[in-house]
């Protein structure tokens, strides 16, 4: 083959302007000259014209599928080989060029999908503005940068960018032309693959690129005016309602449509035909969802308000184990493990000291604001379950811990959460499970073993230790913002003295 040969097109592969594919092949190659890469993106660029021209198809419809077509067909063209198109690096440099017959406007793109390159360089300087390190700056800008070039390969515009869109660009087969990776992608891949695009959509729905924000897959309506209702009557967190949300999508169409005609039967087998993996506590979560879905659609008239009785009750064996605790002085040592010595541990044990010494929750942590401190006063706001809302006093080390992680390590940006995790965009915790996860880092860190990892641990240890200190039920529920009475009686089984001044000696061996 040499350089100089002449490969004309059909008339309908012509543009707007003559279309000369020598002219085309030379103005593609030309940075090329004297590299290594000339002849091997040459002989690329002429074999693709060249399939083009006896294929019939017209420059002006070249995509990502005529390119796939020409990775797959059969090769059979003269002075070109079959094992060439088996190679994914020569179809890449085919990639390559097709790229390059879209930036001279050869081949028509979406119009602000080919305006890529001034939002990539404005997100760039979003990031380092952003306090992101190098590492995380150019992996996010990469993972940009491939999803632009995934777009526009595929022909897709901004504006019909949705949920499902990311999910073609995160789990597609790689083959986007600038060096990626080719094969199955890895767990973690999909990961990063859609972290990035959701945080770039994020960036130019601020610049009003996108008009609409990235979201999941629309919910049931029901469902999701059976969630609106847990909120706005009922006071549930949100936590709490994406969790019966979820559940109540499950169970909907067992229903069916019409309230009217929910029966007995399909209630309870509802409940009683749950997967034999489930556990006790997981259909009984079930079993509660379901009457609270029978008082939402009682309330607006929609089915028989006894309905909700004829669930089956799922009977917890509550008081069959004892509350798993630390004695006191593993907590100190736990307290103890956390120095204050980077910025990371100067969070965790601010956040340790209010779990250890109030007794509170992993959600009350997670859900903390700036604005619940009353430091004149020394009180702490906690915002509990069905909008309660109490103040407790704010112990000397704990509030000493929390001003010392607000003047030294959290930064300062317009975030009202308390506790945020410390590398950009410096975000809130995404759950409550975090706050188990710091408690478990340093139970490892300070060899403590045999002690329960989860951050209820703190709040079973402070209700035993006041128990054994003398406190009665009363002021253990009082601290521990229990509604319930019958809450708090699991902690009498842990009160071994009171229970060994009432034990009754043992009358002796039994005839059999």
């Amino acid at each position: 083959m040499t350089d100089d040969t002449q490969m004309p097109l059909a008339a309908a592969q012509q543009s707007t302007r003559c279309f000369s594919a020598e002219d085309t092949v030379r103005a593609f190659l030309e940075p090329m000259h004297w590299t290594a890469a000339f002849v091997t993106y040459s002989s690329a660029a002429r074999h693709f014209l060249h399939w083009l021209e006896i294929s019939k198809i017209p420059i002006v419809d070249v995509d990502q599928s005529v390119i796939q077509r020409f990775a797959d067909h059969d090769c059979s063209c003269q002075r070109y080989s079959a094992d060439q198109v088996r190679d994914p690096y020569y179809v890449n440099r085919v990639r390559r060029f097709v790229r390059f017959l879209e930036d001279r406007g050869d081949i028509a793109v979406v119009k602000d999908v080919a305006d890529m390159g001034q939002h990539l360089r404005r997100y760039g300087e979003r990031l380092a503005s952003s306090g992101y390190n190098r590492w995380s700056q150019r992996r996010l800008h990469s993972v940009a940068e491939h999803f632009g070039l995934w777009l526009r390969a595929s022909r897709i515009g901004w504006h019909e960018v949705d949920a499902s869109v990311v999910e073609r660009f995160v789990r597609h087969d790689c083959g986007c032309g600038e060096g990626r990776k080719h094969g199955t992608i890895a767990r973690t891949g999909i990961q990063r693959r859609r972290l990035g695009a959701t945080r770039f959509i994020a960036f130019l729905r601020d610049r009003g690129v996108v008009a609409r924000p990235v979201i999941a897959p629309g919910r049931d309506p029901v469902a999701q005016a059976f969630g609106d209702w847990l909120r706005q009557h009922r006071g549930a967190t949100e936590r709490t309602i994406e969790n019966y949300v979820f559940i109540t999508a499950r169970f909907l169409p067992d229903l069916g449509s019409d309230p009217s005609c929910y029966d007995v039967a399909t209630l309870r087998r509802i409940v009683l035909d749950q997967p034999p993996h489930f556990a006790r506590a997981s259909v009984g979560k079930v079993a509660t969802v379901l009457r609270a879905f029978l008082r939402f659609q009682a309330a607006n008239g929609r089915c028989r308000p006894e309905l909700q009785h004829a669930v089956p009750y799922v009977t917890p064996y509550r008081l069959s184990v004892l509350p798993r605790y630390a004695d006191p002085a593993t907590i100190e040592r736990i307290v103890a493990a956390c120095s204050a010595d980077t910025p990371a541990r100067i969070r965790d044990r601010a956040i340790i000291l209010l779990l250890a010494r109030l007794g509170l929750r992993a959600s009350d942590i997670w859900l903390m604001r700036i604005t619940d401190i009353d430091w004149r006063q020394g009180l702490l706001r906690l915002h509990g379950k069905g909008r309660r809302s109490i103040r407790l006093p704010l112990p000397q080390d704990a509030g000493d811990a929390v001003a010392a992680y607000l003047d030294e390590v959290r930064p300062v940006i317009a975030e009202e959460r308390l506790f945020l995790r410390l590398g950009a965009p410096f975000t809130p915790f995404a759950s409550s499970s975090e706050i188990s996860g710091i408690l478990a880092r340093h139970l490892v860190r300070a060899g403590i073993r045999g002690v329960p990892s989860g951050a209820h641990m703190f709040r079973h240890s402070l209700a035993t230790r006041l128990l054994r200190e003398g406190a009665g039920l009363e002021a253990v529920g009082a601290v521990l913002r229990h509604r319930s009475p019958d809450t708090t009686t699991v902690y009498a089984k842990v009160d071994i003295p009171m229970l060994q001044m009432i034990a009754q000696p043992w009358p002796g061996d039994l005839a059999c």
